[in-house]
């Protein structure tokens, strides 16, 4: 290598070269900055409506060259630009393409999100496992598991082990509500010709570990040498007919059987006509699985609505307040005389053997074995029965999918966890389903999918024992839920043998329409459940949700929470029975767990929609139809001195609202908004499709019960005559034992407080300002 010569350079050479140099570079700078002003020029032609808030960084760029062109020379360049001119210039331009294709970006997120949604959503379905769903239901039946004991927290266990080896968000929430077990129970007949026999209250073969037969919160006592007496189902048109017949029920045992009514107000019937106990069976071929299991008995709670008795309206936290055994509201939950479940084939050793006016007709055709009389005698009865109500721990257990655009907003899928005995089909069928929708779930995590908002997977504890656990921890959260959920999607008995069934708040009908055109039949490949669905029904049938038989009670009726519950099978055999086993399942509710899979992804399919869809899927104006339906046959049980014309007004309010919501629904989703103001507008569009269901929510409650809040879904006495606007039946019902006058201003005010809350339903829909 020459060594450098630096004496022999000279200066005139070296300002020649950075001249050149400079020259160059200041060329180039103004070339390239040319192209850039055309190009995007170019692209500001294409996006001139969608590129506006950025035109002033084009005028910026245009302004700053016609700007360095007038400058006086002071550079080695004095025709052109200087380079920081040139640079200042392109950088807006930088900056107008940055935006640009971020705002072309945007504009192709919907597109995107959609296709992602329905990718998920197949993959979902696709990733389905008949065995794994199987195993699941084996390792959660192994045991008895009846809340508050130790059992019961293994399976609590279980399942929060399951959500962590998922690796989701797991929680769990305990509390210390009052629960009832049996200590001792006993049942004696003495016949007409002077024989006694101990009757049986277990079913053979029962488990050690395995709680007996009994109604949980029945008080204790005894009845010595009392006659049985038959009460049918023991309604009021029961004694009614008895009473006509001229049989006597004061002092009696009572012997009925179980239909529509709940047991609780079976028990309080009798009170009410001085009976001293009740004895109650389930028909059919066992209470049990097969020929030689008519021994099953059907277990329950006999208490009066939902939740620890002891913190009504409060959650039973350990250390918090609690109200006292014999404060008269927690008194006024539970049946004043007490009560034991019993097979089919000991009711028909005690029923065979009565005198007295014979059974009606319309009761004999519908029993399995024949009665002669309804009593009372000459049969008498020795019945003891003796419990304890304890304050014990139980355990929610909750696996959480943070949303990543609205992380608060919540979906919630719930199914109870504990059981009487084994609970294959009550309630670990569903519990089943739900582990396996967590396991789906984190399958897609893996592959790339969350959420836009919020999935919570929830796993109840003491639901048998009248939804305390669900119950317990919407009052502990009541404001949270209220501001921030969504729906609530319910699953007790996932499967109970064929056949597609829906319940749901009317907003949801459609949605729960299409995700049943997307699962197929369990029961005919060629078919959807949507298909073999109407079949059977001749149309659709979803069923509303009145009752107070699942967890999805203190969701809508006490908070305003949309919800749904559905299942596979109407109704099973083995209910609540010892008999409701695994090998139950196997060999006659779902051999290959085809149902199990249908079932989940229905349930499944629903939390996505609801999770990912930019615009809730919500439909109002189905819910305005069902309350036109509702009006029509109230007008039919009412006189013609109570107006529903309150109601009709309020109605008609709602339908147009609703219209006017389902139209900006779907121009927000067609006209596809990017940036802030498209996510402010959706975002307040499903708030007030969030919220609006919050509108039936009365704050003086029902007549039932001031806890339940909902005036259009919620219970009422059982001898009110619909299953709708439980505040106007339940009038409708009390009328009759008042005078004229009062009972039709009871009547004319519960109209007005619907048609008060339906206006309010309205107002929140449409977003009237204040």
């Amino acid at each position: 290598m020459c060594p450098v010569q630096k004496n022999n350079i000279k200066l005139p050479v070296l300002e020649n070269t950075v001249l050149v140099h400079t020259t160059f570079c200041c060329c180039f700078f103004f070339f390239v900055s040319t192209i850039v002003v055309v190009f995007f020029f170019f692209f500001f032609l294409l996006f001139i409506l969608s590129l506006k808030p950025y035109a002033l960084s084009l005028s910026l760029s245009l302004l700053l060259l016609t700007g360095a062109r007038k400058m006086k020379p002071s550079s080695l360049f004095p025709s052109k630009p200087t380079p920081t001119c040139t640079a200042l210039s392109v950088l807006p331009l930088l900056l107008l393409a940055f935006y640009a294709l971020r705002h072309h970006g945007q504009h192709q997120q919907h597109h995107v999100s959609s296709r992602n949604a329905d990718h998920f959503q197949r993959a979902f379905l696709s990733s389905a496992a008949n065995a794994t769903l199987a195993a699941y239901l084996r390792a959660l039946t192994l045991r008895p598991h009846v809340a508050g004991t130790a059992p019961s927290l293994d399976a609590a266990r279980l399942v929060r082990k399951h959500f962590e080896s998922l690796g989701l968000e797991t929680h769990v929430a305990r509390f210390a509500p009052l629960l009832s077990y049996p200590a001792r129970a006993s049942l004696a007949a003495r016949f007409p010709n002077g024989t006694s026999v101990d009757l049986p209250l277990t079913e053979p073969g029962l488990a050690p570990d395995a709680v007996v037969p009994y109604h949980a919160y029945s008080p204790s006592g005894s009845a010595a040498g009392a006659r049985a007496v038959f009460v049918n189902y023991g309604r009021e048109e029961d004694y009614a007919a008895l009473a006509a017949a001229g049989a006597e029920v004061e002092g009696c045992v009572a012997v009925a059987r179980r239909g529509d009514l709940s047991r609780g107000d079976v028990v309080r019937a009798a009170a009410s006509k001085g009976v001293a106990a009740v004895l109650m069976y389930t028909e059919g071929d066992a209470a049990g699985a097969g020929a030689g299991r008519r021994g099953g008995v059907e277990r329950g709670t006999v208490m009066r609505g939902v939740g620890d008795p002891l913190s009504p309206g409060w959650a039973a936290l350990e250390g918090g307040e609690a109200l006292g055994l014999d404060d008269e509201e927690v008194s006024a939950r539970f049946p004043k005389v007490p009560s034991l479940p019993v097979s089919v084939e000991c009711a028909e050793t005690i029923l065979a053997s009565l005198g007295g006016p014979p059974a009606p007709p319309e009761w004999t055709e519908t029993m399995g074995f024949k009665v002669r009389g309804v009593g009372p005698g000459p049969t008498a009865l020795n019945f003891t029965y003796q419990g304890e109500k304890k304050v014990a721990t139980i355990h929610n257990v909750f696996a959480v999918i943070r949303g990543l655009e609205e992380p608060d907003r919540y979906i919630l899928l719930g199914n109870h966890r504990d059981a009487w005995t084994y609970g294959a089909v009550d309630p670990n069928s569903g519990t089943a389903a739900l582990l396996d929708i967590a396991r789906r779930y984190a399958l897609m995590m893996q592959r790339g999918w969350n959420p836009r908002r919020s999935i919570i997977l929830c796993s109840w504890d003491a639901e048998e024992f009248g939804m305390i656990g669900s119950t317990e921890w919407v009052e502990q959260n009541l404001m949270t839920l209220g501001s921030k959920a969504i729906a609530y999607l319910n699953v007790d008995c996932a499967v109970q043998g064929p056949g597609f069934f829906a319940r749901a708040t009317p907003q949801l009908d459609e949605l729960l329409i299409e995700i049943t055109k997307k699962v197929k039949d369990p029961d005919n490949k060629e078919a959807t459940v949507y298909e073999m669905w109407t079949k059977a029904n001749d149309g659709i049938d979803i069923q509303r949700l009145s009752g107070i038989d699942s967890d999805y009670a203190p969701f809508l009726q006490y908070a305003g929470i949309p919800s749904v519950d559905m299942y596979y099978g109407k109704d099973f055999p083995v209910y609540h029975t010892a008999y409701d086993t695994y090998d139950w399942m196997v060999n006659h509710g779902d051999p290959f767990f085809q149902r199990h899979v249908a079932a989940a992804g229905v349930w499944g399919l629903l939390a996505l929609r609801l999770a990912d869809d930019l615009i809730l899927p919500f439909n109002y104006l189905n819910y305005t139809n069902q309350l036109r339906g509702y009006v029509d046959i109230l007008n039919n049980l009412l006189d013609g001195n109570i107006s529903v014309h309150p109601l009709t007004l309020s109605i008609q309010a709602l339908a147009s609202v609703a219209k006017e919501v389902q139209l900006e629904a779907e121009k927000l989703s067609a006209e596809q908004m990017t940036g802030e103001p498209g996510v402010l507008r959706r975002r307040a569009l499903n708030d007030r499709l969030m919220l609006a269901e919050r509108g039936f929510l009365d704050a003086d409650g029902l007549p039932y019960g001031r806890w339940f809040k909902h005036l259009v879904y919620g219970p009422s006495d059982y001898r009110s005559r619909t299953s709708f606007f439980p505040g106007i039946a339940e009038a409708i019902w009390r009328s009759a034992g008042m005078r004229s006058g009062e009972g039709q201003a009871s009547i004319q005010h519960e109209i007005w407080r619907v048609a008060r809350a339906i206006q309010r339903v309205a107002d929140v829909l449409g977003g009237r300002p204040l």
